[in-house]
């Protein structure tokens, strides 16, 4: 959405839920500094105004503006990279079964990332290969507050 882009924000994602006379699209924003309710206000006023003045919907509809929230899914190789240092949830393949791991990101190749779980004396890194994610996110860290 070059609208975005122009105000310096980057469509993070987009949906249209609902139907008939209750549509809602959802417009979840990003940006390096993380996305304030400011500026989803902001995003919401400009890109209401553009929908209002393209009318793409044949009823009314509900525009919502949100971020990706603070346990934000890690849905690529880029977002890996950006949060190392952060937080993350992890779960993964290890054989037939299944693991999930939450500790400090503290390496990303392009096909593997390492996680230190643990604090103190009992610090251990743990190595996951991309292919066995089921699903990563980041993880609300306390000893950051």
């Amino acid at each position: 959405m070059p609208t975005l882009n122009y105000l310096g924000y980057e469509l993070y994602d987009l949906t249209v839920a609902g139907s008939g006379g209750n549509t809602t699209l959802r417009v979840r924003i990003d940006r390096p500094e993380g996305v304030t309710l400011d500026d989803c206000e902001r995003v919401s006023k400009s890109l209401g105004a553009l929908l209002d003045q393209a009318d793409p919907f044949p009823t009314r509809y509900e525009l919502e503006v949100s971020s990706p929230g603070a346990e934000r899914p890690l849905r690529n190789l880029e977002e890996y990279r950006r949060f190392v240092g952060r937080r993350a949830n992890v779960r993964y393949r290890v054989g037939d079964s299944e693991q999930v791991a939450e500790g400090r990101l503290t390496a990303v190749s392009d096909d593997m990332i390492e996680l230190r779980l643990g604090d103190g004396k009992h610090v251990k890194t743990v190595a996951i290969p991309l292919a066995d994610v089921i699903s990563a996110r980041l993880a609300i860290d306390l000893s950051r507050h």
